[in-house]
């Protein structure tokens, strides 16, 4: 069996290979799990119905994306598709959405293994330029269709990243700590006004199983984010809270996009750009606790 999956994967390599225009588009719709951020807001006394309605239809802007993932034999270009700025969407919001995986593009280039990403924190453009993370990947012999594609089935286990949001998990023990202290605090004066920053009673777990299902009969070395790897493109990617399937592959396509590395930002490795957003997440914990009486916070959600 082995040995046949081998062997048709040298000769569609080769056809190709033979096929110097080739080009692909795929389009990927992103849906994380938003249970753990709306139980941060059950029960508040600050938030109304009709503010937790408001919120929880911005949350799915972040939590709910699309993205077009432009390949050819050796490089590829994701980008989260342009859509219209929601009215009233605060700068907490967008920085939100940018750790949520939105906003950037992202290129990666598997002949050379090098990943190049342009992102936005804080009004400052940062270019995070380093190797593409390499995924011990385990195959498994289960199968599955996927539109025409007959995909099979992969996991991994990684490090999570600090700061890719969607990897957050509510630490219960924390947040029960930071209601009592809440409540104390209601009982004294009522009226003051607590923001709700996302950054309270937060943890991140060190590493993330991921499960991909792959298409051997496209053999490009691609998926959708930083998945790669595969003797397949990756059409569906299940990464802890997070799923990203294919919704639609256009092959060849009349056409043809440029593909090649941004450009602007300031230059800095994944490890540096964690850092940079670990520390401000801290320093906006601290604000957060030091403005408790009729303070605000910079990832305050109403505004």
């Amino acid at each position: 069996m082995k040995n046949l999956l081998t062997i048709f994967l040298l000769i569609a390599a080769m056809f190709y290979s033979n096929a110097q225009d080739f080009q692909g588009m795929a389009v990927y719709e992103s849906k994380t799990s938003t249970a753990d951020f709306k139980s941060n807001f059950a029960g508040s006394r600050e938030i109304t119905p009709e503010m937790q309605k408001s919120i929880e239809e911005r949350m799915k802007g972040m939590f709910e994306k699309t993205y077009i993932l432009n390949f050819d034999k050796t490089a590829s270009i994701y980008k989260e598709e342009e859509k219209l700025e929601q009215p009233g969407q605060s700068g907490g919001m967008r920085i939100m959405s940018s750790m949520m995986g939105g906003g950037g593009t992202q290129y990666k280039n598997v002949k050379n293994k090098t990943v190049i990403i342009d992102k936005e924190f804080f009004g400052k453009e940062f270019l995070i330029s380093d190797t593409l993370p390499k995924l011990d990947w385990k195959l498994e012999a289960e199968t599955r269709q996927i539109g025409n594609y007959l995909c099979y089935k992969a996991t991994a286990v990684k490090p999570t990243s600090k700061s890719d949001f969607r990897n957050f998990r509510r630490n219960d023990k924390e947040a029960g700590e930071n209601k009592k202290e809440e409540s104390k605090e209601g009982k004294a004066d009522k009226k003051e006004e607590k923001s709700t920053n996302f950054t309270d009673g937060w943890d991140v777990p060190k590493e993330t199983t991921i499960t991909a299902w792959y298409a051997p009969e496209i053999p490009i070395n691609q998926g959708p984010e930083n998945y790669w790897g595969l003797p397949g493109l990756i059409l569906e990617v299940s990464d802890g809270k997070t799923i990203i399937l294919c919704s639609k592959i256009v092959l060849n396509p009349k056409d043809k996009k440029e593909i090649k590395a941004p450009k602007n930002g300031k230059i800095v490795t994944q490890k540096e750009y964690d850092d940079i957003v670990a520390k401000k997440m801290e320093e906006m914990r601290e604000m957060n606790g030091g403005n408790r009486r009729g303070g605000t916070t910079p990832f305050r959600i109403g505004g």
